[in-house]
């Protein structure tokens, strides 16, 4: 061993709790950037890999009801490479585990093998006979929620009739990596599940023989989404077509998407913090080092050692210390990553999901390091390193203290000598003490923002959960209802309030920027479910005009007294321009809300509703729930409890 190698050692050991500190900053940097590219680019490829493999459709749309023979004339829309259509029906579930009816989503299957798009991927059992009309496949994460398997059986109620149905087996789909409930933040496997039945004993049971009421497309390479969307919904329009839109907007992928993007903005934002805080650190450690042995580097030179030989002991130094940084960056990076594709398999429903990562994302890690570590030590360095041997052996001339502006107008008179020499230590170095007070206002503010994530969402679920929506269920109807639904619902055991509203899917514009949002109908006098202003004051719904949340109107790029264009994908599909007339704060989505009379009279519809939000005496909600799954025209019910429950939990 050489003799500079065997200083190097005795170094790090003399400065170890400095090494320690820098390595495990450079750790946390390189753990950060193996966690979010590993976990980014095997989320990435997977979904990927699925969607192609099981033709995730591009383009979907949702009906009243068409004939099976428009189903020619879609498929020759310029850009169609392949099409499928079929049918979606609502469903009770009555689940012994749960005390509340569970909603279920029915889909059509065709035969095995037969199917075009979305294709389901058999995890358990077999596929539904044909001659079987009440044998069904059962998503996995619902089948897990209700430790369903093959042979077991469900009972449901469709379209007002029950029937007990038969699982046959367990199956996902790149339809519903995302598995997530109409009107819910979180999945719920309990109370939400997706079941696919025969096409023929489904359009038997929903009354849709020779009938569809969803389509889905998958597009050649070469086609224009837009003109594809375009003719899809003029042929469409006259059967209730609700809009089609393309898979970005589709909500499973939408939140796999947001997912990766999140990953790949952890990728940019957190890394540089930590490499930059190491790159300080370790700047201070070799600038104090290569200092304090002045003489030494003196004595090297003065027996030979060149001022690179000397400048590279130093360096090496400083990439010993990154080398063990990298080392428990990699293997904690690893490690973590293999718990958030764990956490991942429990909300996102792969046919696997293993978190594979490449070399070179553990090299480039390393080689952003080193580089980041390798300047700010060449840059400590260098002065001491370039001394002269005789001028580096002598002592470093003492710096020089004069009285600061502060002393010589008289601020500081009264401070102690002692406190003299501390602010004229401050004032010698500005930068150095500049630096100092801003890396620790930073490190208090990545703590505190980081702890104040617990009271942000506390806040957020207090606002949209007990000050926006105190109701306790939300019923959804099998379609609009006159408004005597309401009181066949206040009859029910233990409701003490009953609201209605009428919630329609639409488009808004503005200008050449457009959303797709559910228009929220409520009533004058809502008070369970309303919306409230920044000082938590109830928003009052004009008799006409449309309300917005300040996420959707600031991205629609509007303010109170603008004008809409608004697109209601439903029913006659009606246009209007309508004024915006308030702006309301919520932490949570993109909310629009109009007075229930304005929207029903905008529709061309008299006073109906399709939703329903109730206060319920808590005592008596399992005879409520017991009451609720006997009403023909009940899609589903969203318990408030439940869905704070699993939003803490996921969150």
């Amino acid at each position: 061993m050489q003799s500079l190698d065997r200083k190097l050692i005795r170094d790090l050991w003399l400065i170890r709790g400095q090494v320690l500190a820098i390595a495990l900053v450079i750790a946390a940097a390189v753990a950060t950037i193996v966690l979010s590219s590993g976990t980014y680019r095997s989320l990435e490829l997977t979904r990927d890999l699925y969607y192609d493999r099981y033709y995730f459709g591009d383009i979907f749309a949702g009906l009243k009801r068409a004939p099976d023979s428009l189903a020619a004339e879609i498929a020759a829309i310029p850009g169609v490479g392949r099409e499928e259509t079929r049918l979606h029906q609502y469903a009770l579930l009555d689940m012994p585990s749960v005390i509340e009816p569970v909603r279920g989503l029915i889909a059509s299957l065709a035969p095995e093998g037969q199917v075009r798009l979305n294709i389901p991927v058999l995890r358990e059992g077999r596929w539904p006979r044909p001659d079987n009309p009440d044998e069904v496949l059962v998503h996995e994460a619902f089948a897990e929620g209700h430790g369903l398997h093959p042979g077991d059986h469900i009972r449901a109620t469709i379209n007002g009739k029950q029937r007990t149905l038969a699982v046959s087996g367990i199956a996902l789909s790149p339809e519903f990596v995302y598995s997530l409930g109409p009107g819910d933040l979180v999945p719920d496997n309990k109370r939400f599940g997706v079941l696919w039945m025969n096409r023929k004993a489904l359009a038997a049971a929903a009354n849709l023989e020779g009938a569809f009421n969803d389509v889905s497309l998958r597009l050649q390479h070469s086609a224009a989404p837009e003109d594809v969307i375009a003719a899809l919904d003029n042929i469409l329009k006259p059967y209730g077509g609700t809009g089609a839109f393309l898979r970005k907007d589709q909500l499973s992928n939408a939140f796999v998407d947001s997912e990766l993007h999140q990953l790949e903005m952890m990728t940019l934002i957190v890394p540089p913090i930590f490499l930059v805080t190491a790159v300080f650190l370790l700047n201070i450690a070799m600038s104090r080092l290569a200092e304090t042995e002045r003489q030494q580097i003196g004595l090297l030179k003065a027996i030979g050692y060149t001022d690179m030989a000397v400048g590279v002991h130093y360096l090496k130094t400083a990439v010993v210390i990154v080398l063990m940084g990298i080392l428990l960056g990699w293997g904690a990076g690893m490690w973590m990553g293999q718990g958030m594709t764990r956490l991942y398999i429990e909300y996102f429903r792969f046919p696997i999901l293993e978190y594979k990562i490449t070399p070179g994302v553990f090299l480039g890690a390393a080689s952003i390091s080193l580089v980041a570590a390798c300047a700010g030590t060449l840059f400590a360095t260098r002065r001491s390193v370039l001394l002269a041997p005789a001028a580096a052996m002598m002592p470093p001339p003492p710096p020089v203290y004069r009285p600061s502006l502060l002393e010589r107008i008289g601020v500081l008179r009264g401070i102690t000598p002692s406190g003299q020499m501390v602010i004229r230590h401050l004032v010698r170095w500005p930068l150095r003490s500049a630096f100092t007070v801003l890396g620790i206002g930073l490190a208090l503010a990545l703590f505190l923002s980081m702890m104040n994530f617990y009271d942000s969402v506390d806040l957020m679920l207090d606002s949209f959960f007990f000050r926006n929506n105190r109701q306790d269920a939300t019923v959804s109807f099998t379609d609009i209802r006159p408004d005597s639904a309401a009181q066949d619902l206040a009859h029910l055991p233990g409701v003490l309030g009953v609201e209605l509203q009428r919630n329609v899917s639409a488009r808004l514009v503005s200008g050449h920027i457009s959303k797709r949002v559910a228009i929220r109908g409520l009533g004058e006098d809502a008070e369970l479910s309303r919306p409230l202003d920044a000082q938590g004051k109830k928003v009052f719904l004009p008799p006409e005009g449309i309300v917005l949340n300040e996420r959707l109107a600031s991205y629609l790029g509007v303010r109170a007294g603008g004008l809409l264009d608004v697109s209601i994908l439903e029913g006659r599909m009606p246009e209007r321009v309508v004024p915006v007339t308030g702006i309301t704060t919520e932490n949570i989505g993109l909310s629009a809300y109009m007075n229930r009379d304005a929207l029903n009279r905008l529709l061309r519809e008299g006073p109906v509703a399709n939703t329903a939000v109730l206060m319920v005496d808590k005592a008596k909600l399992g005879d409520f729930y017991r009451e609720l799954k006997k009403m023909p025209y009940v899609a589903g019910v969203a318990s408030q409890a439940a869905a704070v429950s699993l939003f803490r939990k996921m969150v």
